[in-house]
C-alpha cells in the first residue's frame, strides 16, 4: 500500500489511525505508553523551543536490503512483507552496549543489532541484540543496570562490585548472563553473529488477525566467536577491529548476509504458555513455535560519511508500520518511549528529517518548528489538527489492532518467576569444553568483588539453575555453596 499524499502520518512516514484519541485501557484509562503517535506528538511539542549515545555509543553500520524468500501474507499485512521477492532498502548498526564511543570493539558484552528498512508505508526499525534474552524485564530498572555498567562516580573505573551487586540481587538476569560469560560473549565479526528482535512483537494481516512473533536472523557467514586472550590482544592493537572488519569485507565485495526467521504463537496461546511469553528473559521453545523463513539481509554499500549516517542514525522500537504492532512486554513498552526520547535530545527534535533517518515515503503531520529544522518547515500549509482547510487527516484502516485489558491500575511484577530452568538448560546444552570456559570467564569477572556476600549469592543463582554451573564457579573462587540452596 502506498501512502495517499493527505494521509497524516507520523514522522517517519507511517500513516497515523487515530489523532483525535489517545490509546488507553478501556474507555477510562490509564494512557498506554505504547501509543507511540502520542508520544511522538508530546515530545516533539516539548523541543519546539541537540551528545554521544549513553548506550551503543560505539558502533559500525552499512546500506543493504531486505529480500523476502517465503510468503508471510497470511500473518502480516506490511507492505515490505506482502509478496516473494520484494526488495526493501535499509540501513543497519551494530554496536556494544556499555562502552564510551572510543572504547574497544571486542570486549565482552552485547551487541547492539539495529536494522531500519525504508518501506513505501514508512520506517520500520527492528532495534535488538545478538542476544535473544535481557538482563531485565521491566524498563523501571533500566537506568539503575546501565549505571551499574558506566563508570563509578568517584573512581571513574568500572565497577565489578556494582556489576555482580545488581545481578545477584536481579535473578532474571541469569539467563543473560549465562550467555554473555559464555563464548558468544565475544563475537569474531560483526558479520559472524546471530541478530535478535528480542521481545516479542505482534503481526496483524489483512483480515485484522493477529498472532505474536519473534524475530532470528541468522548468519549465513557462520557463527565465530573470540576467546578471551585474543580478544585482549585485539582490544590493544586494534580497538577498532569488528568496524574495519565489516568495511573492508563489504568493500571487496564480500557481503554480510543473514537469513530471517520468525516463530509465531497464536495470540490464545498466551493465557496458556508455561512462561509469560512476553518475559524478555525468556525463549520460545522452537520445539513449540518453530522458525519460518521470512527473507534476507545483504549489506552492500558502506557509508560515504561516518558521522552522517552512523553516528546520526536513529532508531526505535516505536518506529512502526501497518501489520506490526507491540505486546504488553514490559521492557519493550518501556523502550518504545525511551528510544526516541533519547533521540530527541541527543540529535534534536528534527533526527527524523535528517537523510539517514528520513523515510522514502511521503511525510504528512503537523509538526513544526524545533532544533535543527533544515527543511521549508511546512511552507504555508496549515499546522493544526483539527482544521477546516483540507489538511492530512488519519486512516482508520491503519489504528493498531484493538486487544483486551483487564485489571487495575497499580505497579505489578510478572507473575511467573522462574529463572532458572532457562538458564540451566542452556548450561547442559553447552560442550564439556564449553561449560569449562563459561566457568572461567566468570570466575575472573567475579574476583575482583569486593564483597564475599556478594559472590555467595550470584554462587546460588547458578546453582538453582544447576548444581554442577553453581559448584563449580563456587570452586573457582575459593568458597563453598550456602547450604541453604542445597
Amino acid at each position: 500500500m502506498t501512502t495517499n499524499k493527505n494521509n497524516l502520518t507520523t514522522s517517519w512516514g507511517a500513516p497515523v489511525g487515530d489523532n483525535q484519541n489517545s490509546m488507553t485501557a478501556g474507555s477510562r484509562g490509564p494512557t498506554l505508553i505504547q501509543d507511540v503517535h502520542l508520544l511522538e506528538k508530546l515530545a516533539h511539542f516539548n523541543r519546539e523551543r541537540v551528545p554521544e549515545r549513553v548506550v551503543h555509543a560505539k558502533g559500525a553500520g552499512a546500506h543493504g536490503y531486505f529480500e523476502v524468500t517465503n510468503d508471510v501474507s497470511a500473518y502480516t499485512k506490511a507492505a515490505f512483507l506482502s509478496e516473494v521477492g520484494k526488495r526493501t532498502p535499509l540501513f543497519a548498526r551494530f554496536s556494544t552496549v556499555a562502552g564510551e564511543n572510543g572504547s574497544a570493539d571486542t570486549v565482552r558484552d552485547p551487541r547492539g543489532f539495529a536494522i531500519k528498512f525504508y518501506t513505501e508505508e514508512g520506517n520500520y526499525d527492528l532495534v535488538g541484540n545478538n542476544t535473544p534474552v535481557f538482563f531485565i524485564r521491566d524498563a523501571i530498572k533500566f537506568p539503575d543496570f546501565i549505571h551499574t555498567q558506566k563508570r563509578d562516580p568517584r573512581t571513574h573505573l568500572k565497577n565489578p562490585t556494582a556489576v555482580w551487586d545488581f545481578w545477584s540481587l536481579s535473578p532474571e538476569s541469569l539467563h543473560q548472563v549465562s550467555i554473555l560469560m559464555s563464548d558468544r560473549g565475544i563475537p569474531a565479526t560483526l558479520r559472524h553473529m546471530h541478530g535478535f528482535g528480542s521481545h516479542t512483537f505482534k503481526w496483524v494481516n489483512a483480515e485484522g488477525d493477529g498472532v505474536w512473533v519473534k524475530y532470528h536472523f541468522k548468519t549465513e557467514q557462520g557463527v565465530k566467536n573470540l576467546s578471551p586472550d585474543v580478544a585482549a590482544k585485539l582490544a590493544g592493537e586494534n580497538p577498532d577491529y569488528h568496524t574495519e572488519d565489516l568495511f573492508n569485507a563489504i568493500e571487496k565485495g564480500d557481503l554480510p548476509s543473514w537469513k530471517l526467521y520468525v516463530q509465531i504463537m497464536p495470540l490464545e496461546d498466551a493465557d496458556t504458555y508455561r512462561f509469560d511469553p512476553f518475559d524478555v528473559t525468556k525463549v520460545w521453545s522452537q520445539k513449540d513455535y518453530p522458525l519460518i523463513e521470512v527473507g534476507r539481509m545483504v549489506l552492500d554499500r558502506n557509508p560515504e560519511n561516518y558521522f552522517a549516517e552512523v553516528e546520526q542514525a536513529t532508531f526505535s522500537p516505536g518506529t512502526l508500520v501497518p501489520g506490526i504492532d507491540v505486546s504488553p512486554d514490559k521492557m519493550l513498552q518501556g523502550r518504545l518511549f525511551a528510544y526516541s526520547d533519547a533521540h530527541r535530545y541527543r540529535v534534536g527534535a528534527n533526527h527524523q528529517a535528517l537523510p539517514i533517518n528520513r523515510p522514502r515515503s511521503e511525510v504528512n503531520n503537523y509538526q513544526r518548528d524545533g532544533q535543527m529544522r533544515f527543511d521549508d518547515n511546512g511552507g504555508r500549509s496549515v499546522y493544526y489538527e483539527p482544521n477546516s482547510f483540507s489538511g492530512p487527516t488519519e486512516s482508520q484502516e491503519n489504528k493498531q489492532a484493538a486487544y483486551p485489558v483487564s485489571g487495575v491500575a497499580d505497579s505489578v511484577a510478572y507473575d511467573h518467576n522462574d529463572h532458572y530452568t532457562q538458564a540451566g538448560d542452556l548450561y547442559r546444552l553447552l560442550s564439556k569444553d564449553e561449560r569449562t570456559r563459561l566457568v572461567a570467564n566468570i570466575v575472573e569477572a567475579m574476583k575482583p568483588v569486593e564483597k564475599e556476600e556478594i559472590k555467595l549469592r550470584q554462587i546460588q543463582h547458578f546453582y538453582k539453575a544447576d548444581p554442577e554451573y553453581g559448584t563449580r564457579v563456587a570452586d573457582g573462587l575459593g568458597l563453598s555453596v550456602p547450604q541453604q540452596v542445597k
